[in-house]
């Protein structure tokens, strides 16, 4: 069973190439591809851009022409969610589209001819998914624990928000979150991706994680040190708990 790992920046899977066994590159709509093995398992990595059209582009590159049966996305977010901190982990539990609004005709953040706002991801991938998280992160030899031992770190697990916006701004996130609420939606995290690749996946019945790393809290402090924070924090953690999955998967 194939897995493809996937992200938006390439910082944000610094590491995994150099892991890769028999690593082969390949270029695939304008973007390239490294299959190889990891862990005893076929996987493929790429980088997804930046953006909802361009992450759905590469997801049905990866399971029309790579054969992918499962995908896991890591990379960075803002946190929105009460009690979510810079450097917390949040694994997601489906996602929605925070800027889709095809009212009146449909309800505000519902996808038009889907029936549904929010779209799952796949409960036992991210089920272990989160548990390789609270290994990494959480446990007495945690990575997060070791490096930060008095940061008291946490890892969520609760729905995302996606959108095609950088939201940066103290009023603009507390409107998206009191607009989100107003219909019941209380998301943990606000990316640019995830949403678009959950229904990517949906379409296909293929399994789809996400985790993600708070870089911000999606306010005007949103931008500070945010390549730094990606280089020296998120890729080390994304490295550490995609390793962790890869040896808790099972081989077939």
């Amino acid at each position: 069973m194939t897995t493809a790992i996937l992200s938006a920046l390439a910082d944000e899977q610094r590491g995994l190439i150099e892991q890769l066994k028999s690593p082969v590159k390949m270029l695939r709509a304008g973007r390239e591809f490294w299959c190889g093995e990891l862990y005893g398992h076929p996987v493929v990595l790429a980088l997804s851009k930046i953006g909802k059209v361009a992450a759905a582009t590469t997801a049905t590159t990866l399971i029309e022409a790579f054969k992918a049966q499962r995908i896991v996305f890591t990379g960075v977010a803002g946190g929105i969610g009460p009690g979510v901190r810079v450097g917390d982990v949040v694994v997601a539990t489906e996602f929605l589209q925070h800027d889709m609004d095809a009212s009146p005709l449909f309800p505000r953040f519902e996808v038009p001819l889907y029936g549904r706002t929010l779209f799952p991801c796949d409960a036992h991938l991210s089920a272990l998914l989160l548990e390789a998280a609270h290994a990494s992160c959480t446990s007495p030899e945690g990575l997060f624990n070791v490096h930060n031992a008095e940061a008291n770190l946490a890892v969520h697990s609760g729905p995302m928000a996606s959108g095609d916006r950088f939201v940066s701004g103290a009023q603009e996130s507390l409107a998206l979150q009191s607009a989100l609420l107003s219909q019941g939606l209380v998301p943990l995290a606000v990316e640019m991706e995830g949403a678009a690749v959950a229904q990517v996946c949906l379409d296909y019945g293929i399994a789809f994680a996400a985790v993600r790393t708070i870089s911000d809290r999606a306010d005007d402090q949103a931008h500070v040190d945010f390549p730094r924070f990606v280089q020296e924090v998120a890729s080390v953690y994304a490295l550490a708990i995609v390793n962790k999955l890869m040896q808790m998967l099972p081989k077939k």
